[in-house]
């Protein structure tokens, strides 16, 4: 079974990486990192980024980047997906070097999301210095928890989790069913939310959604400190950027956060005061309510 360790970087596509460079720093906090090659690389812990940003024809999430132990489980990443006759393809020296790590794959859940297998994340441990002043994301030690969470959408929810779970080896955290109409034969829509190798409660989830033109559904970016995700809230609103989700606490992870719009059409979860488990005889939960309190959404026109 595979090791996965984090969700260590994303790759987003943008007609115009600059708008995601003032809303990296001016809004989120994070550290623009110079670059010559004109995409837009933004930090927020020892490592040398964990967003790329780069010029496209399009705005979409292009790669989640999953971290794996050691060479020796990069190796057994690719033995277990040519076995289970899943195809990939190798990254090369430019791009492994581009995206500061050892070695890459590239291959396709089975609802067309795109990611990279990696091993051998860089530490610069270059200061990161927040723009807005934000002391630090809970990121772990050396980053060993990733930037955050992403969910992305699954227009075949069932197999797409059962890549996940059986192929690269996360385990479950939780369930959701949401019903958006009171008729009795609408299915609804699951999701579904699992870990990899490192506490925090969920690091990908999966969202029943079968049209999604940005391949994501959000981001979410965990701060330390609670005044932080007020800070952001007023930011936000100073920029008139659209809430998507007011200010709430999740029942499952317990994520104090609220919602923003992106520069790339999804959201962002900006929060605080996630769980952090031990997973060992843990039993995946089924949860009805998503929030305690809070989290009214309100999605912005496209």
């Amino acid at each position: 079974m595979m090791d996965v360790r984090s969700l260590g970087y994303v790759v987003i596509e943008s007609t115009n990486p600059s708008e995601w460079q003032d809303y990296g720093t001016n809004i989120l906090g994070l550290m623009n990192v110079p670059s010559d090659d004109g995409s837009v690389y933004l930090k927020m812990d020892q490592r040398p980024y964990r967003f790329a940003i780069v010029k496209a024809e399009q705005n979409r999430l292009r790669y989640c980047g999953w971290e794996l132990a050691d060479e020796a489980g990069f190796k057994q990443a690719k033995e277990e997906l040519q076995a289970a006759g899943i195809e990939f393809t190798e990254g090369s020296a430019a791009r492994a070097k581009s995206r500061r790590v050892r070695g890459l794959i590239q291959l396709q859940d089975p609802s067309g999301n795109e990611l990279e297998l990696y091993w051998g994340g860089e530490l610069d441990y270059g200061k990161f210095i927040s723009p807005q002043g934000i002391s630090g994301f809970e990121t772990g030690f050396n980053g060993d928890m990733g930037f955050g969470h992403a969910v992305l959408p699954a227009s075949k929810l069932a197999e797409t989790h059962a890549f996940y779970t059986d192929v690269l080896g996360f385990g479950d955290s939780d369930y959701m069913h949401f019903h958006f109409s009171p008729d009795p034969n609408d299915p609804g829509q699951g999701l579904n939310f699992m870990h990899v190798n490192n506490p925090r409660h969920h690091s990908l989830a999966l969202y029943e959604d079968a049209a999604n033109p940005v391949a994501c559904v959000h981001l979410m970016l965990e701060v330390t400190d609670v005044d932080e995700v007020g800070y952001c809230l007023d930011r936000v609103q100073a920029a008139g950027i659209p809430i998507v989700s007011s200010l709430g606490r999740h029942t499952n992870d317990n994520m104090l956060s609220f919602y923003m719009a992106t520069p790339a059409g999804f959201a962002m979860e900006f929060g605080t005061d996630g769980l952090q488990m031990n997973w060992e005889g843990f039993t995946p939960t089924v949860t009805s309510l998503p929030s305690l309190w809070g989290h009214k959404f309100n999605m912005p026109d496209a």
